[in-house]
Formats: structure tokens, C-alpha cells, sequence
């Protein structure tokens, strides 16, 4: 486990972007040049109501939760062969796949994972925010944003439907999943540990006795 301060220099300082654009090491050992726009993955919350507490400050920010705490390890899921975590090369992509364009950067998308283009091949990568597609796979998981609003989750990704389809939201903070992917990391916030992906900050809690992961609202203090 990486104790990681928020705001150090250690590149998990909230706000920054995910490190698309940079040599990454894949599995067969191959750097890729991932030469694509940066997207920022920071949790929003709809103001709809108030947090119970005050936000635990740590490193000049302030994390707000609704739940509890509740520690439990993080341990990455694995939607299934079709989905791979940011980062995976693939020389060729499948015939499923389709072209979505976000501000003028196109984007391979195919069940649920969207991929750039690398030296000699694909590379997954986050998924653009904005971008839109007709469908998403049938394991996508309702999560509630309002009593009025719920977005669909899947391996990482959060989207909002309208008109039979499905575009790229940012983490709606408060909601609860409890599956989490490969390449999160354990970060120590003050005495909590939360698990941070991409620029997300994810506190341990416990919904109807079950594990599960609150997004936190975290903000400048």
C-alpha cells in the first residue's frame, strides 16, 4: 500500500491530469507513445443536499462523504475478457468496434472500453468526457446521482442516458459502486485510507452490509 499525500509531489495531487500522453508500460513489455488528449476525471456532485459532516482536510483539501468509513483492502474487478484496464495494447482492434470523435480526437470504442491510437496498435485509455455511444454492456450497474437522477456505471466509466443514449459523465460524487478496476491504488488520507483512480478519490464504506466505495467530493480548502 502507497502512502500518497494529497497535494505532494508525487503526481496524485487532485486536479491533475491522468498521465495519458506519457510512455506506458504495457504487458509485453513494448512503451507505447499515447498520443492523445488528457482528459480530468474529478468527481461533481449535484447540490441537492448537504454532506452530515465536515470534510476531513488533509494536504490543503477537503474530502466530504455521506457514509461512514469502513476499511476494507482494495481488490481490483475484472469485467471479463472484452474489458481491459488503461493502458492495455492491442495491435488490432476488433470488427465490433466503432469511432467515436470528442473535440476533434477520435477514439475507438468496443464493449465498454474506448482505445486511442499507438505506435503499432491501440491503446485503452479513460474515457473521454462527452463522448456518446448507442450502447454500453448489459453488466453496467445503475448508480443513483439525485432521488431524480441515476448514471450507469461500468469498469470505471459513469454515463448518463438521454434519447437512447449514453454519454461520458464525470464521477457523480456520493454515489456508491462496489467494484473498483485494475490500476486503482490505496492512498492515506489523514487516518483514512481511500483508493484513488485516475483523479478520483473513492472512500471504503459499507452500503446494507456489503463493501462497496462512496466517490468523495474533494475540493481546495
Amino acid at each position: 500500500m502507497k502512502d500518497n499525500k494529497v497535494g505532494s509531489n508525487n503526481g496524485n495531487r487532485v486536479g491533475n491530469n491522468t498521465n495519458v500522453g506519457n510512455k506506458v508500460n504495457i504487458d509485453n513489455s513494448k512503451n507505447v507513445n499515447i498520443n492523445v488528449r488528457n482528459t480530468r476525471n474529478v468527481a461533481y456532485r449535484p447540490p441537492y443536499r448537504p454532506y452530515p459532516r465536515p470534510p476531513v482536510v488533509w494536504g490543503g483539501y477537503g474530502f466530504s462523504c455521506f457514509r461512514p468509513y469502513y476499511y476494507h483492502p482494495y481488490s481490483p474487478f475484472y469485467w471479463g475478457p472484452a474489458w481491459h484496464p488503461w493502458g492495455f495494447f492491442v495491435a488490432v482492434m476488433a470488427t465490433t468496434a466503432i469511432i467515436v470523435s470528442v473535440e476533434n480526437q477520435q477514439y475507438q470504442y468496443d464493449q465498454g472500453v474506448f482505445y486511442a491510437e499507438a505506435d503499432g496498435g491501440y491503446v485503452a485509455v479513460e474515457a473521454p468526457q462527452g463522448a456518446t455511444v448507442k450502447t454500453i454492456p448489459s453488466e453496467a450497474e445503475v448508480v443513483e446521482v439525485s432521488p431524480t437522477v441515476n448514471n450507469y456505471y461500468y469498469g470505471g466509466t459513469y454515463y448518463e442516458k438521454e434519447n437512447g443514449e449514453y454519454t461520458v459523465v464525470p464521477p457523480p460524487a456520493g454515489a456508491t459502486v462496489d467494484k473498483l478496476p485494475e490500476g486503482a491504488e490505496e492512498v492515506k488520507v489523514g487516518d483514512q485510507t481511500y483508493v484513488k483512480y485516475g483523479d478520483t478519490y473513492y472512500l471504503p464504506v459499507q452500503v446494507d452490509g456489503k463493501n462497496a466505495y462512496e466517490i468523495a467530493q474533494v475540493e481546495e480548502q
